[in-house]
């Protein structure tokens, strides 16, 4: 007779979750091992540190392992994998925010990586004719605040600890941003 039980490597992230919210290791093995590359690649691309990376690898995982059951899933419009990134976010921000009494903030990874990030090209894929063509025209240091606020949702006071710039700044760039755009779109 055969299992009703399918393999970790059979399920969607989504149901992956709800298994390590009952305590199933195998599912939480294998969820690491399909969100870890991306993720850790995305942190990096807002920060270089590679210490700072690790910890807040660290700290999402043992969240995921710990909250699991608080995830609400597509019933509330949410996928695993955005919950995902929205820990590690926040805990980037909180190792930025606790790094801030006591040194600078690591440079930028955008100042130092040459190589797109993973959202600029899926949002060029996905994103075509004028807004595409707005959007990849926009200054870098206008780009950075759109994506921050917009992309990834933060708020003003988010973003500008993540970019390290004073609040002001964030909300004049964002501004700035959006007159662009709607110049470029009319």
């Amino acid at each position: 007779m055969r299992s009703l039980r399918r393999a970790p490597h059979e399920l969607d992230e989504e149901r992956l979750l709800r298994l390590v919210a009952k305590g199933d290791r195998g599912a939480f093995d294998e969820l690491y091992r399909r969100t870890a590359p991306w993720l850790a690649v995305r942190l990096r691309r807002r920060c270089v540190d590679e210490q700072i990376v690790a910890e807040v690898m660290q700290e999402t995982y043992l969240s995921v392992w710990r909250a699991a059951g608080a995830f609400g899933g597509s019933s509330i419009g949410g996928t695993a994998v955005g919950w995902l990134w929205t820990i590690a976010a926040r805990r980037l921000i909180d190792a930025f925010r606790s790094r801030a009494h006591h040194a600078e903030p690591p440079p930028l990874a955008a100042e130092q990586a040459p190589a797109p990030a993973a959202e600029e090209v899926a949002l060029a894929g996905t994103v075509g004719g004028e807004v595409g063509d707005a959007l990849r025209h926009l200054a870098p240091e206008l780009r950075q605040v759109l994506e921050a606020m917009v992309l990834d949702g933060f708020s003003v006071r988010e973003t500008a600890v993540l970019l390290g710039l004073p609040e002001g700044t964030v909300k004049t760039r964002a501004r700035r941003a959006r007159t662009v755009m709607r110049k470029a779109l009319t």
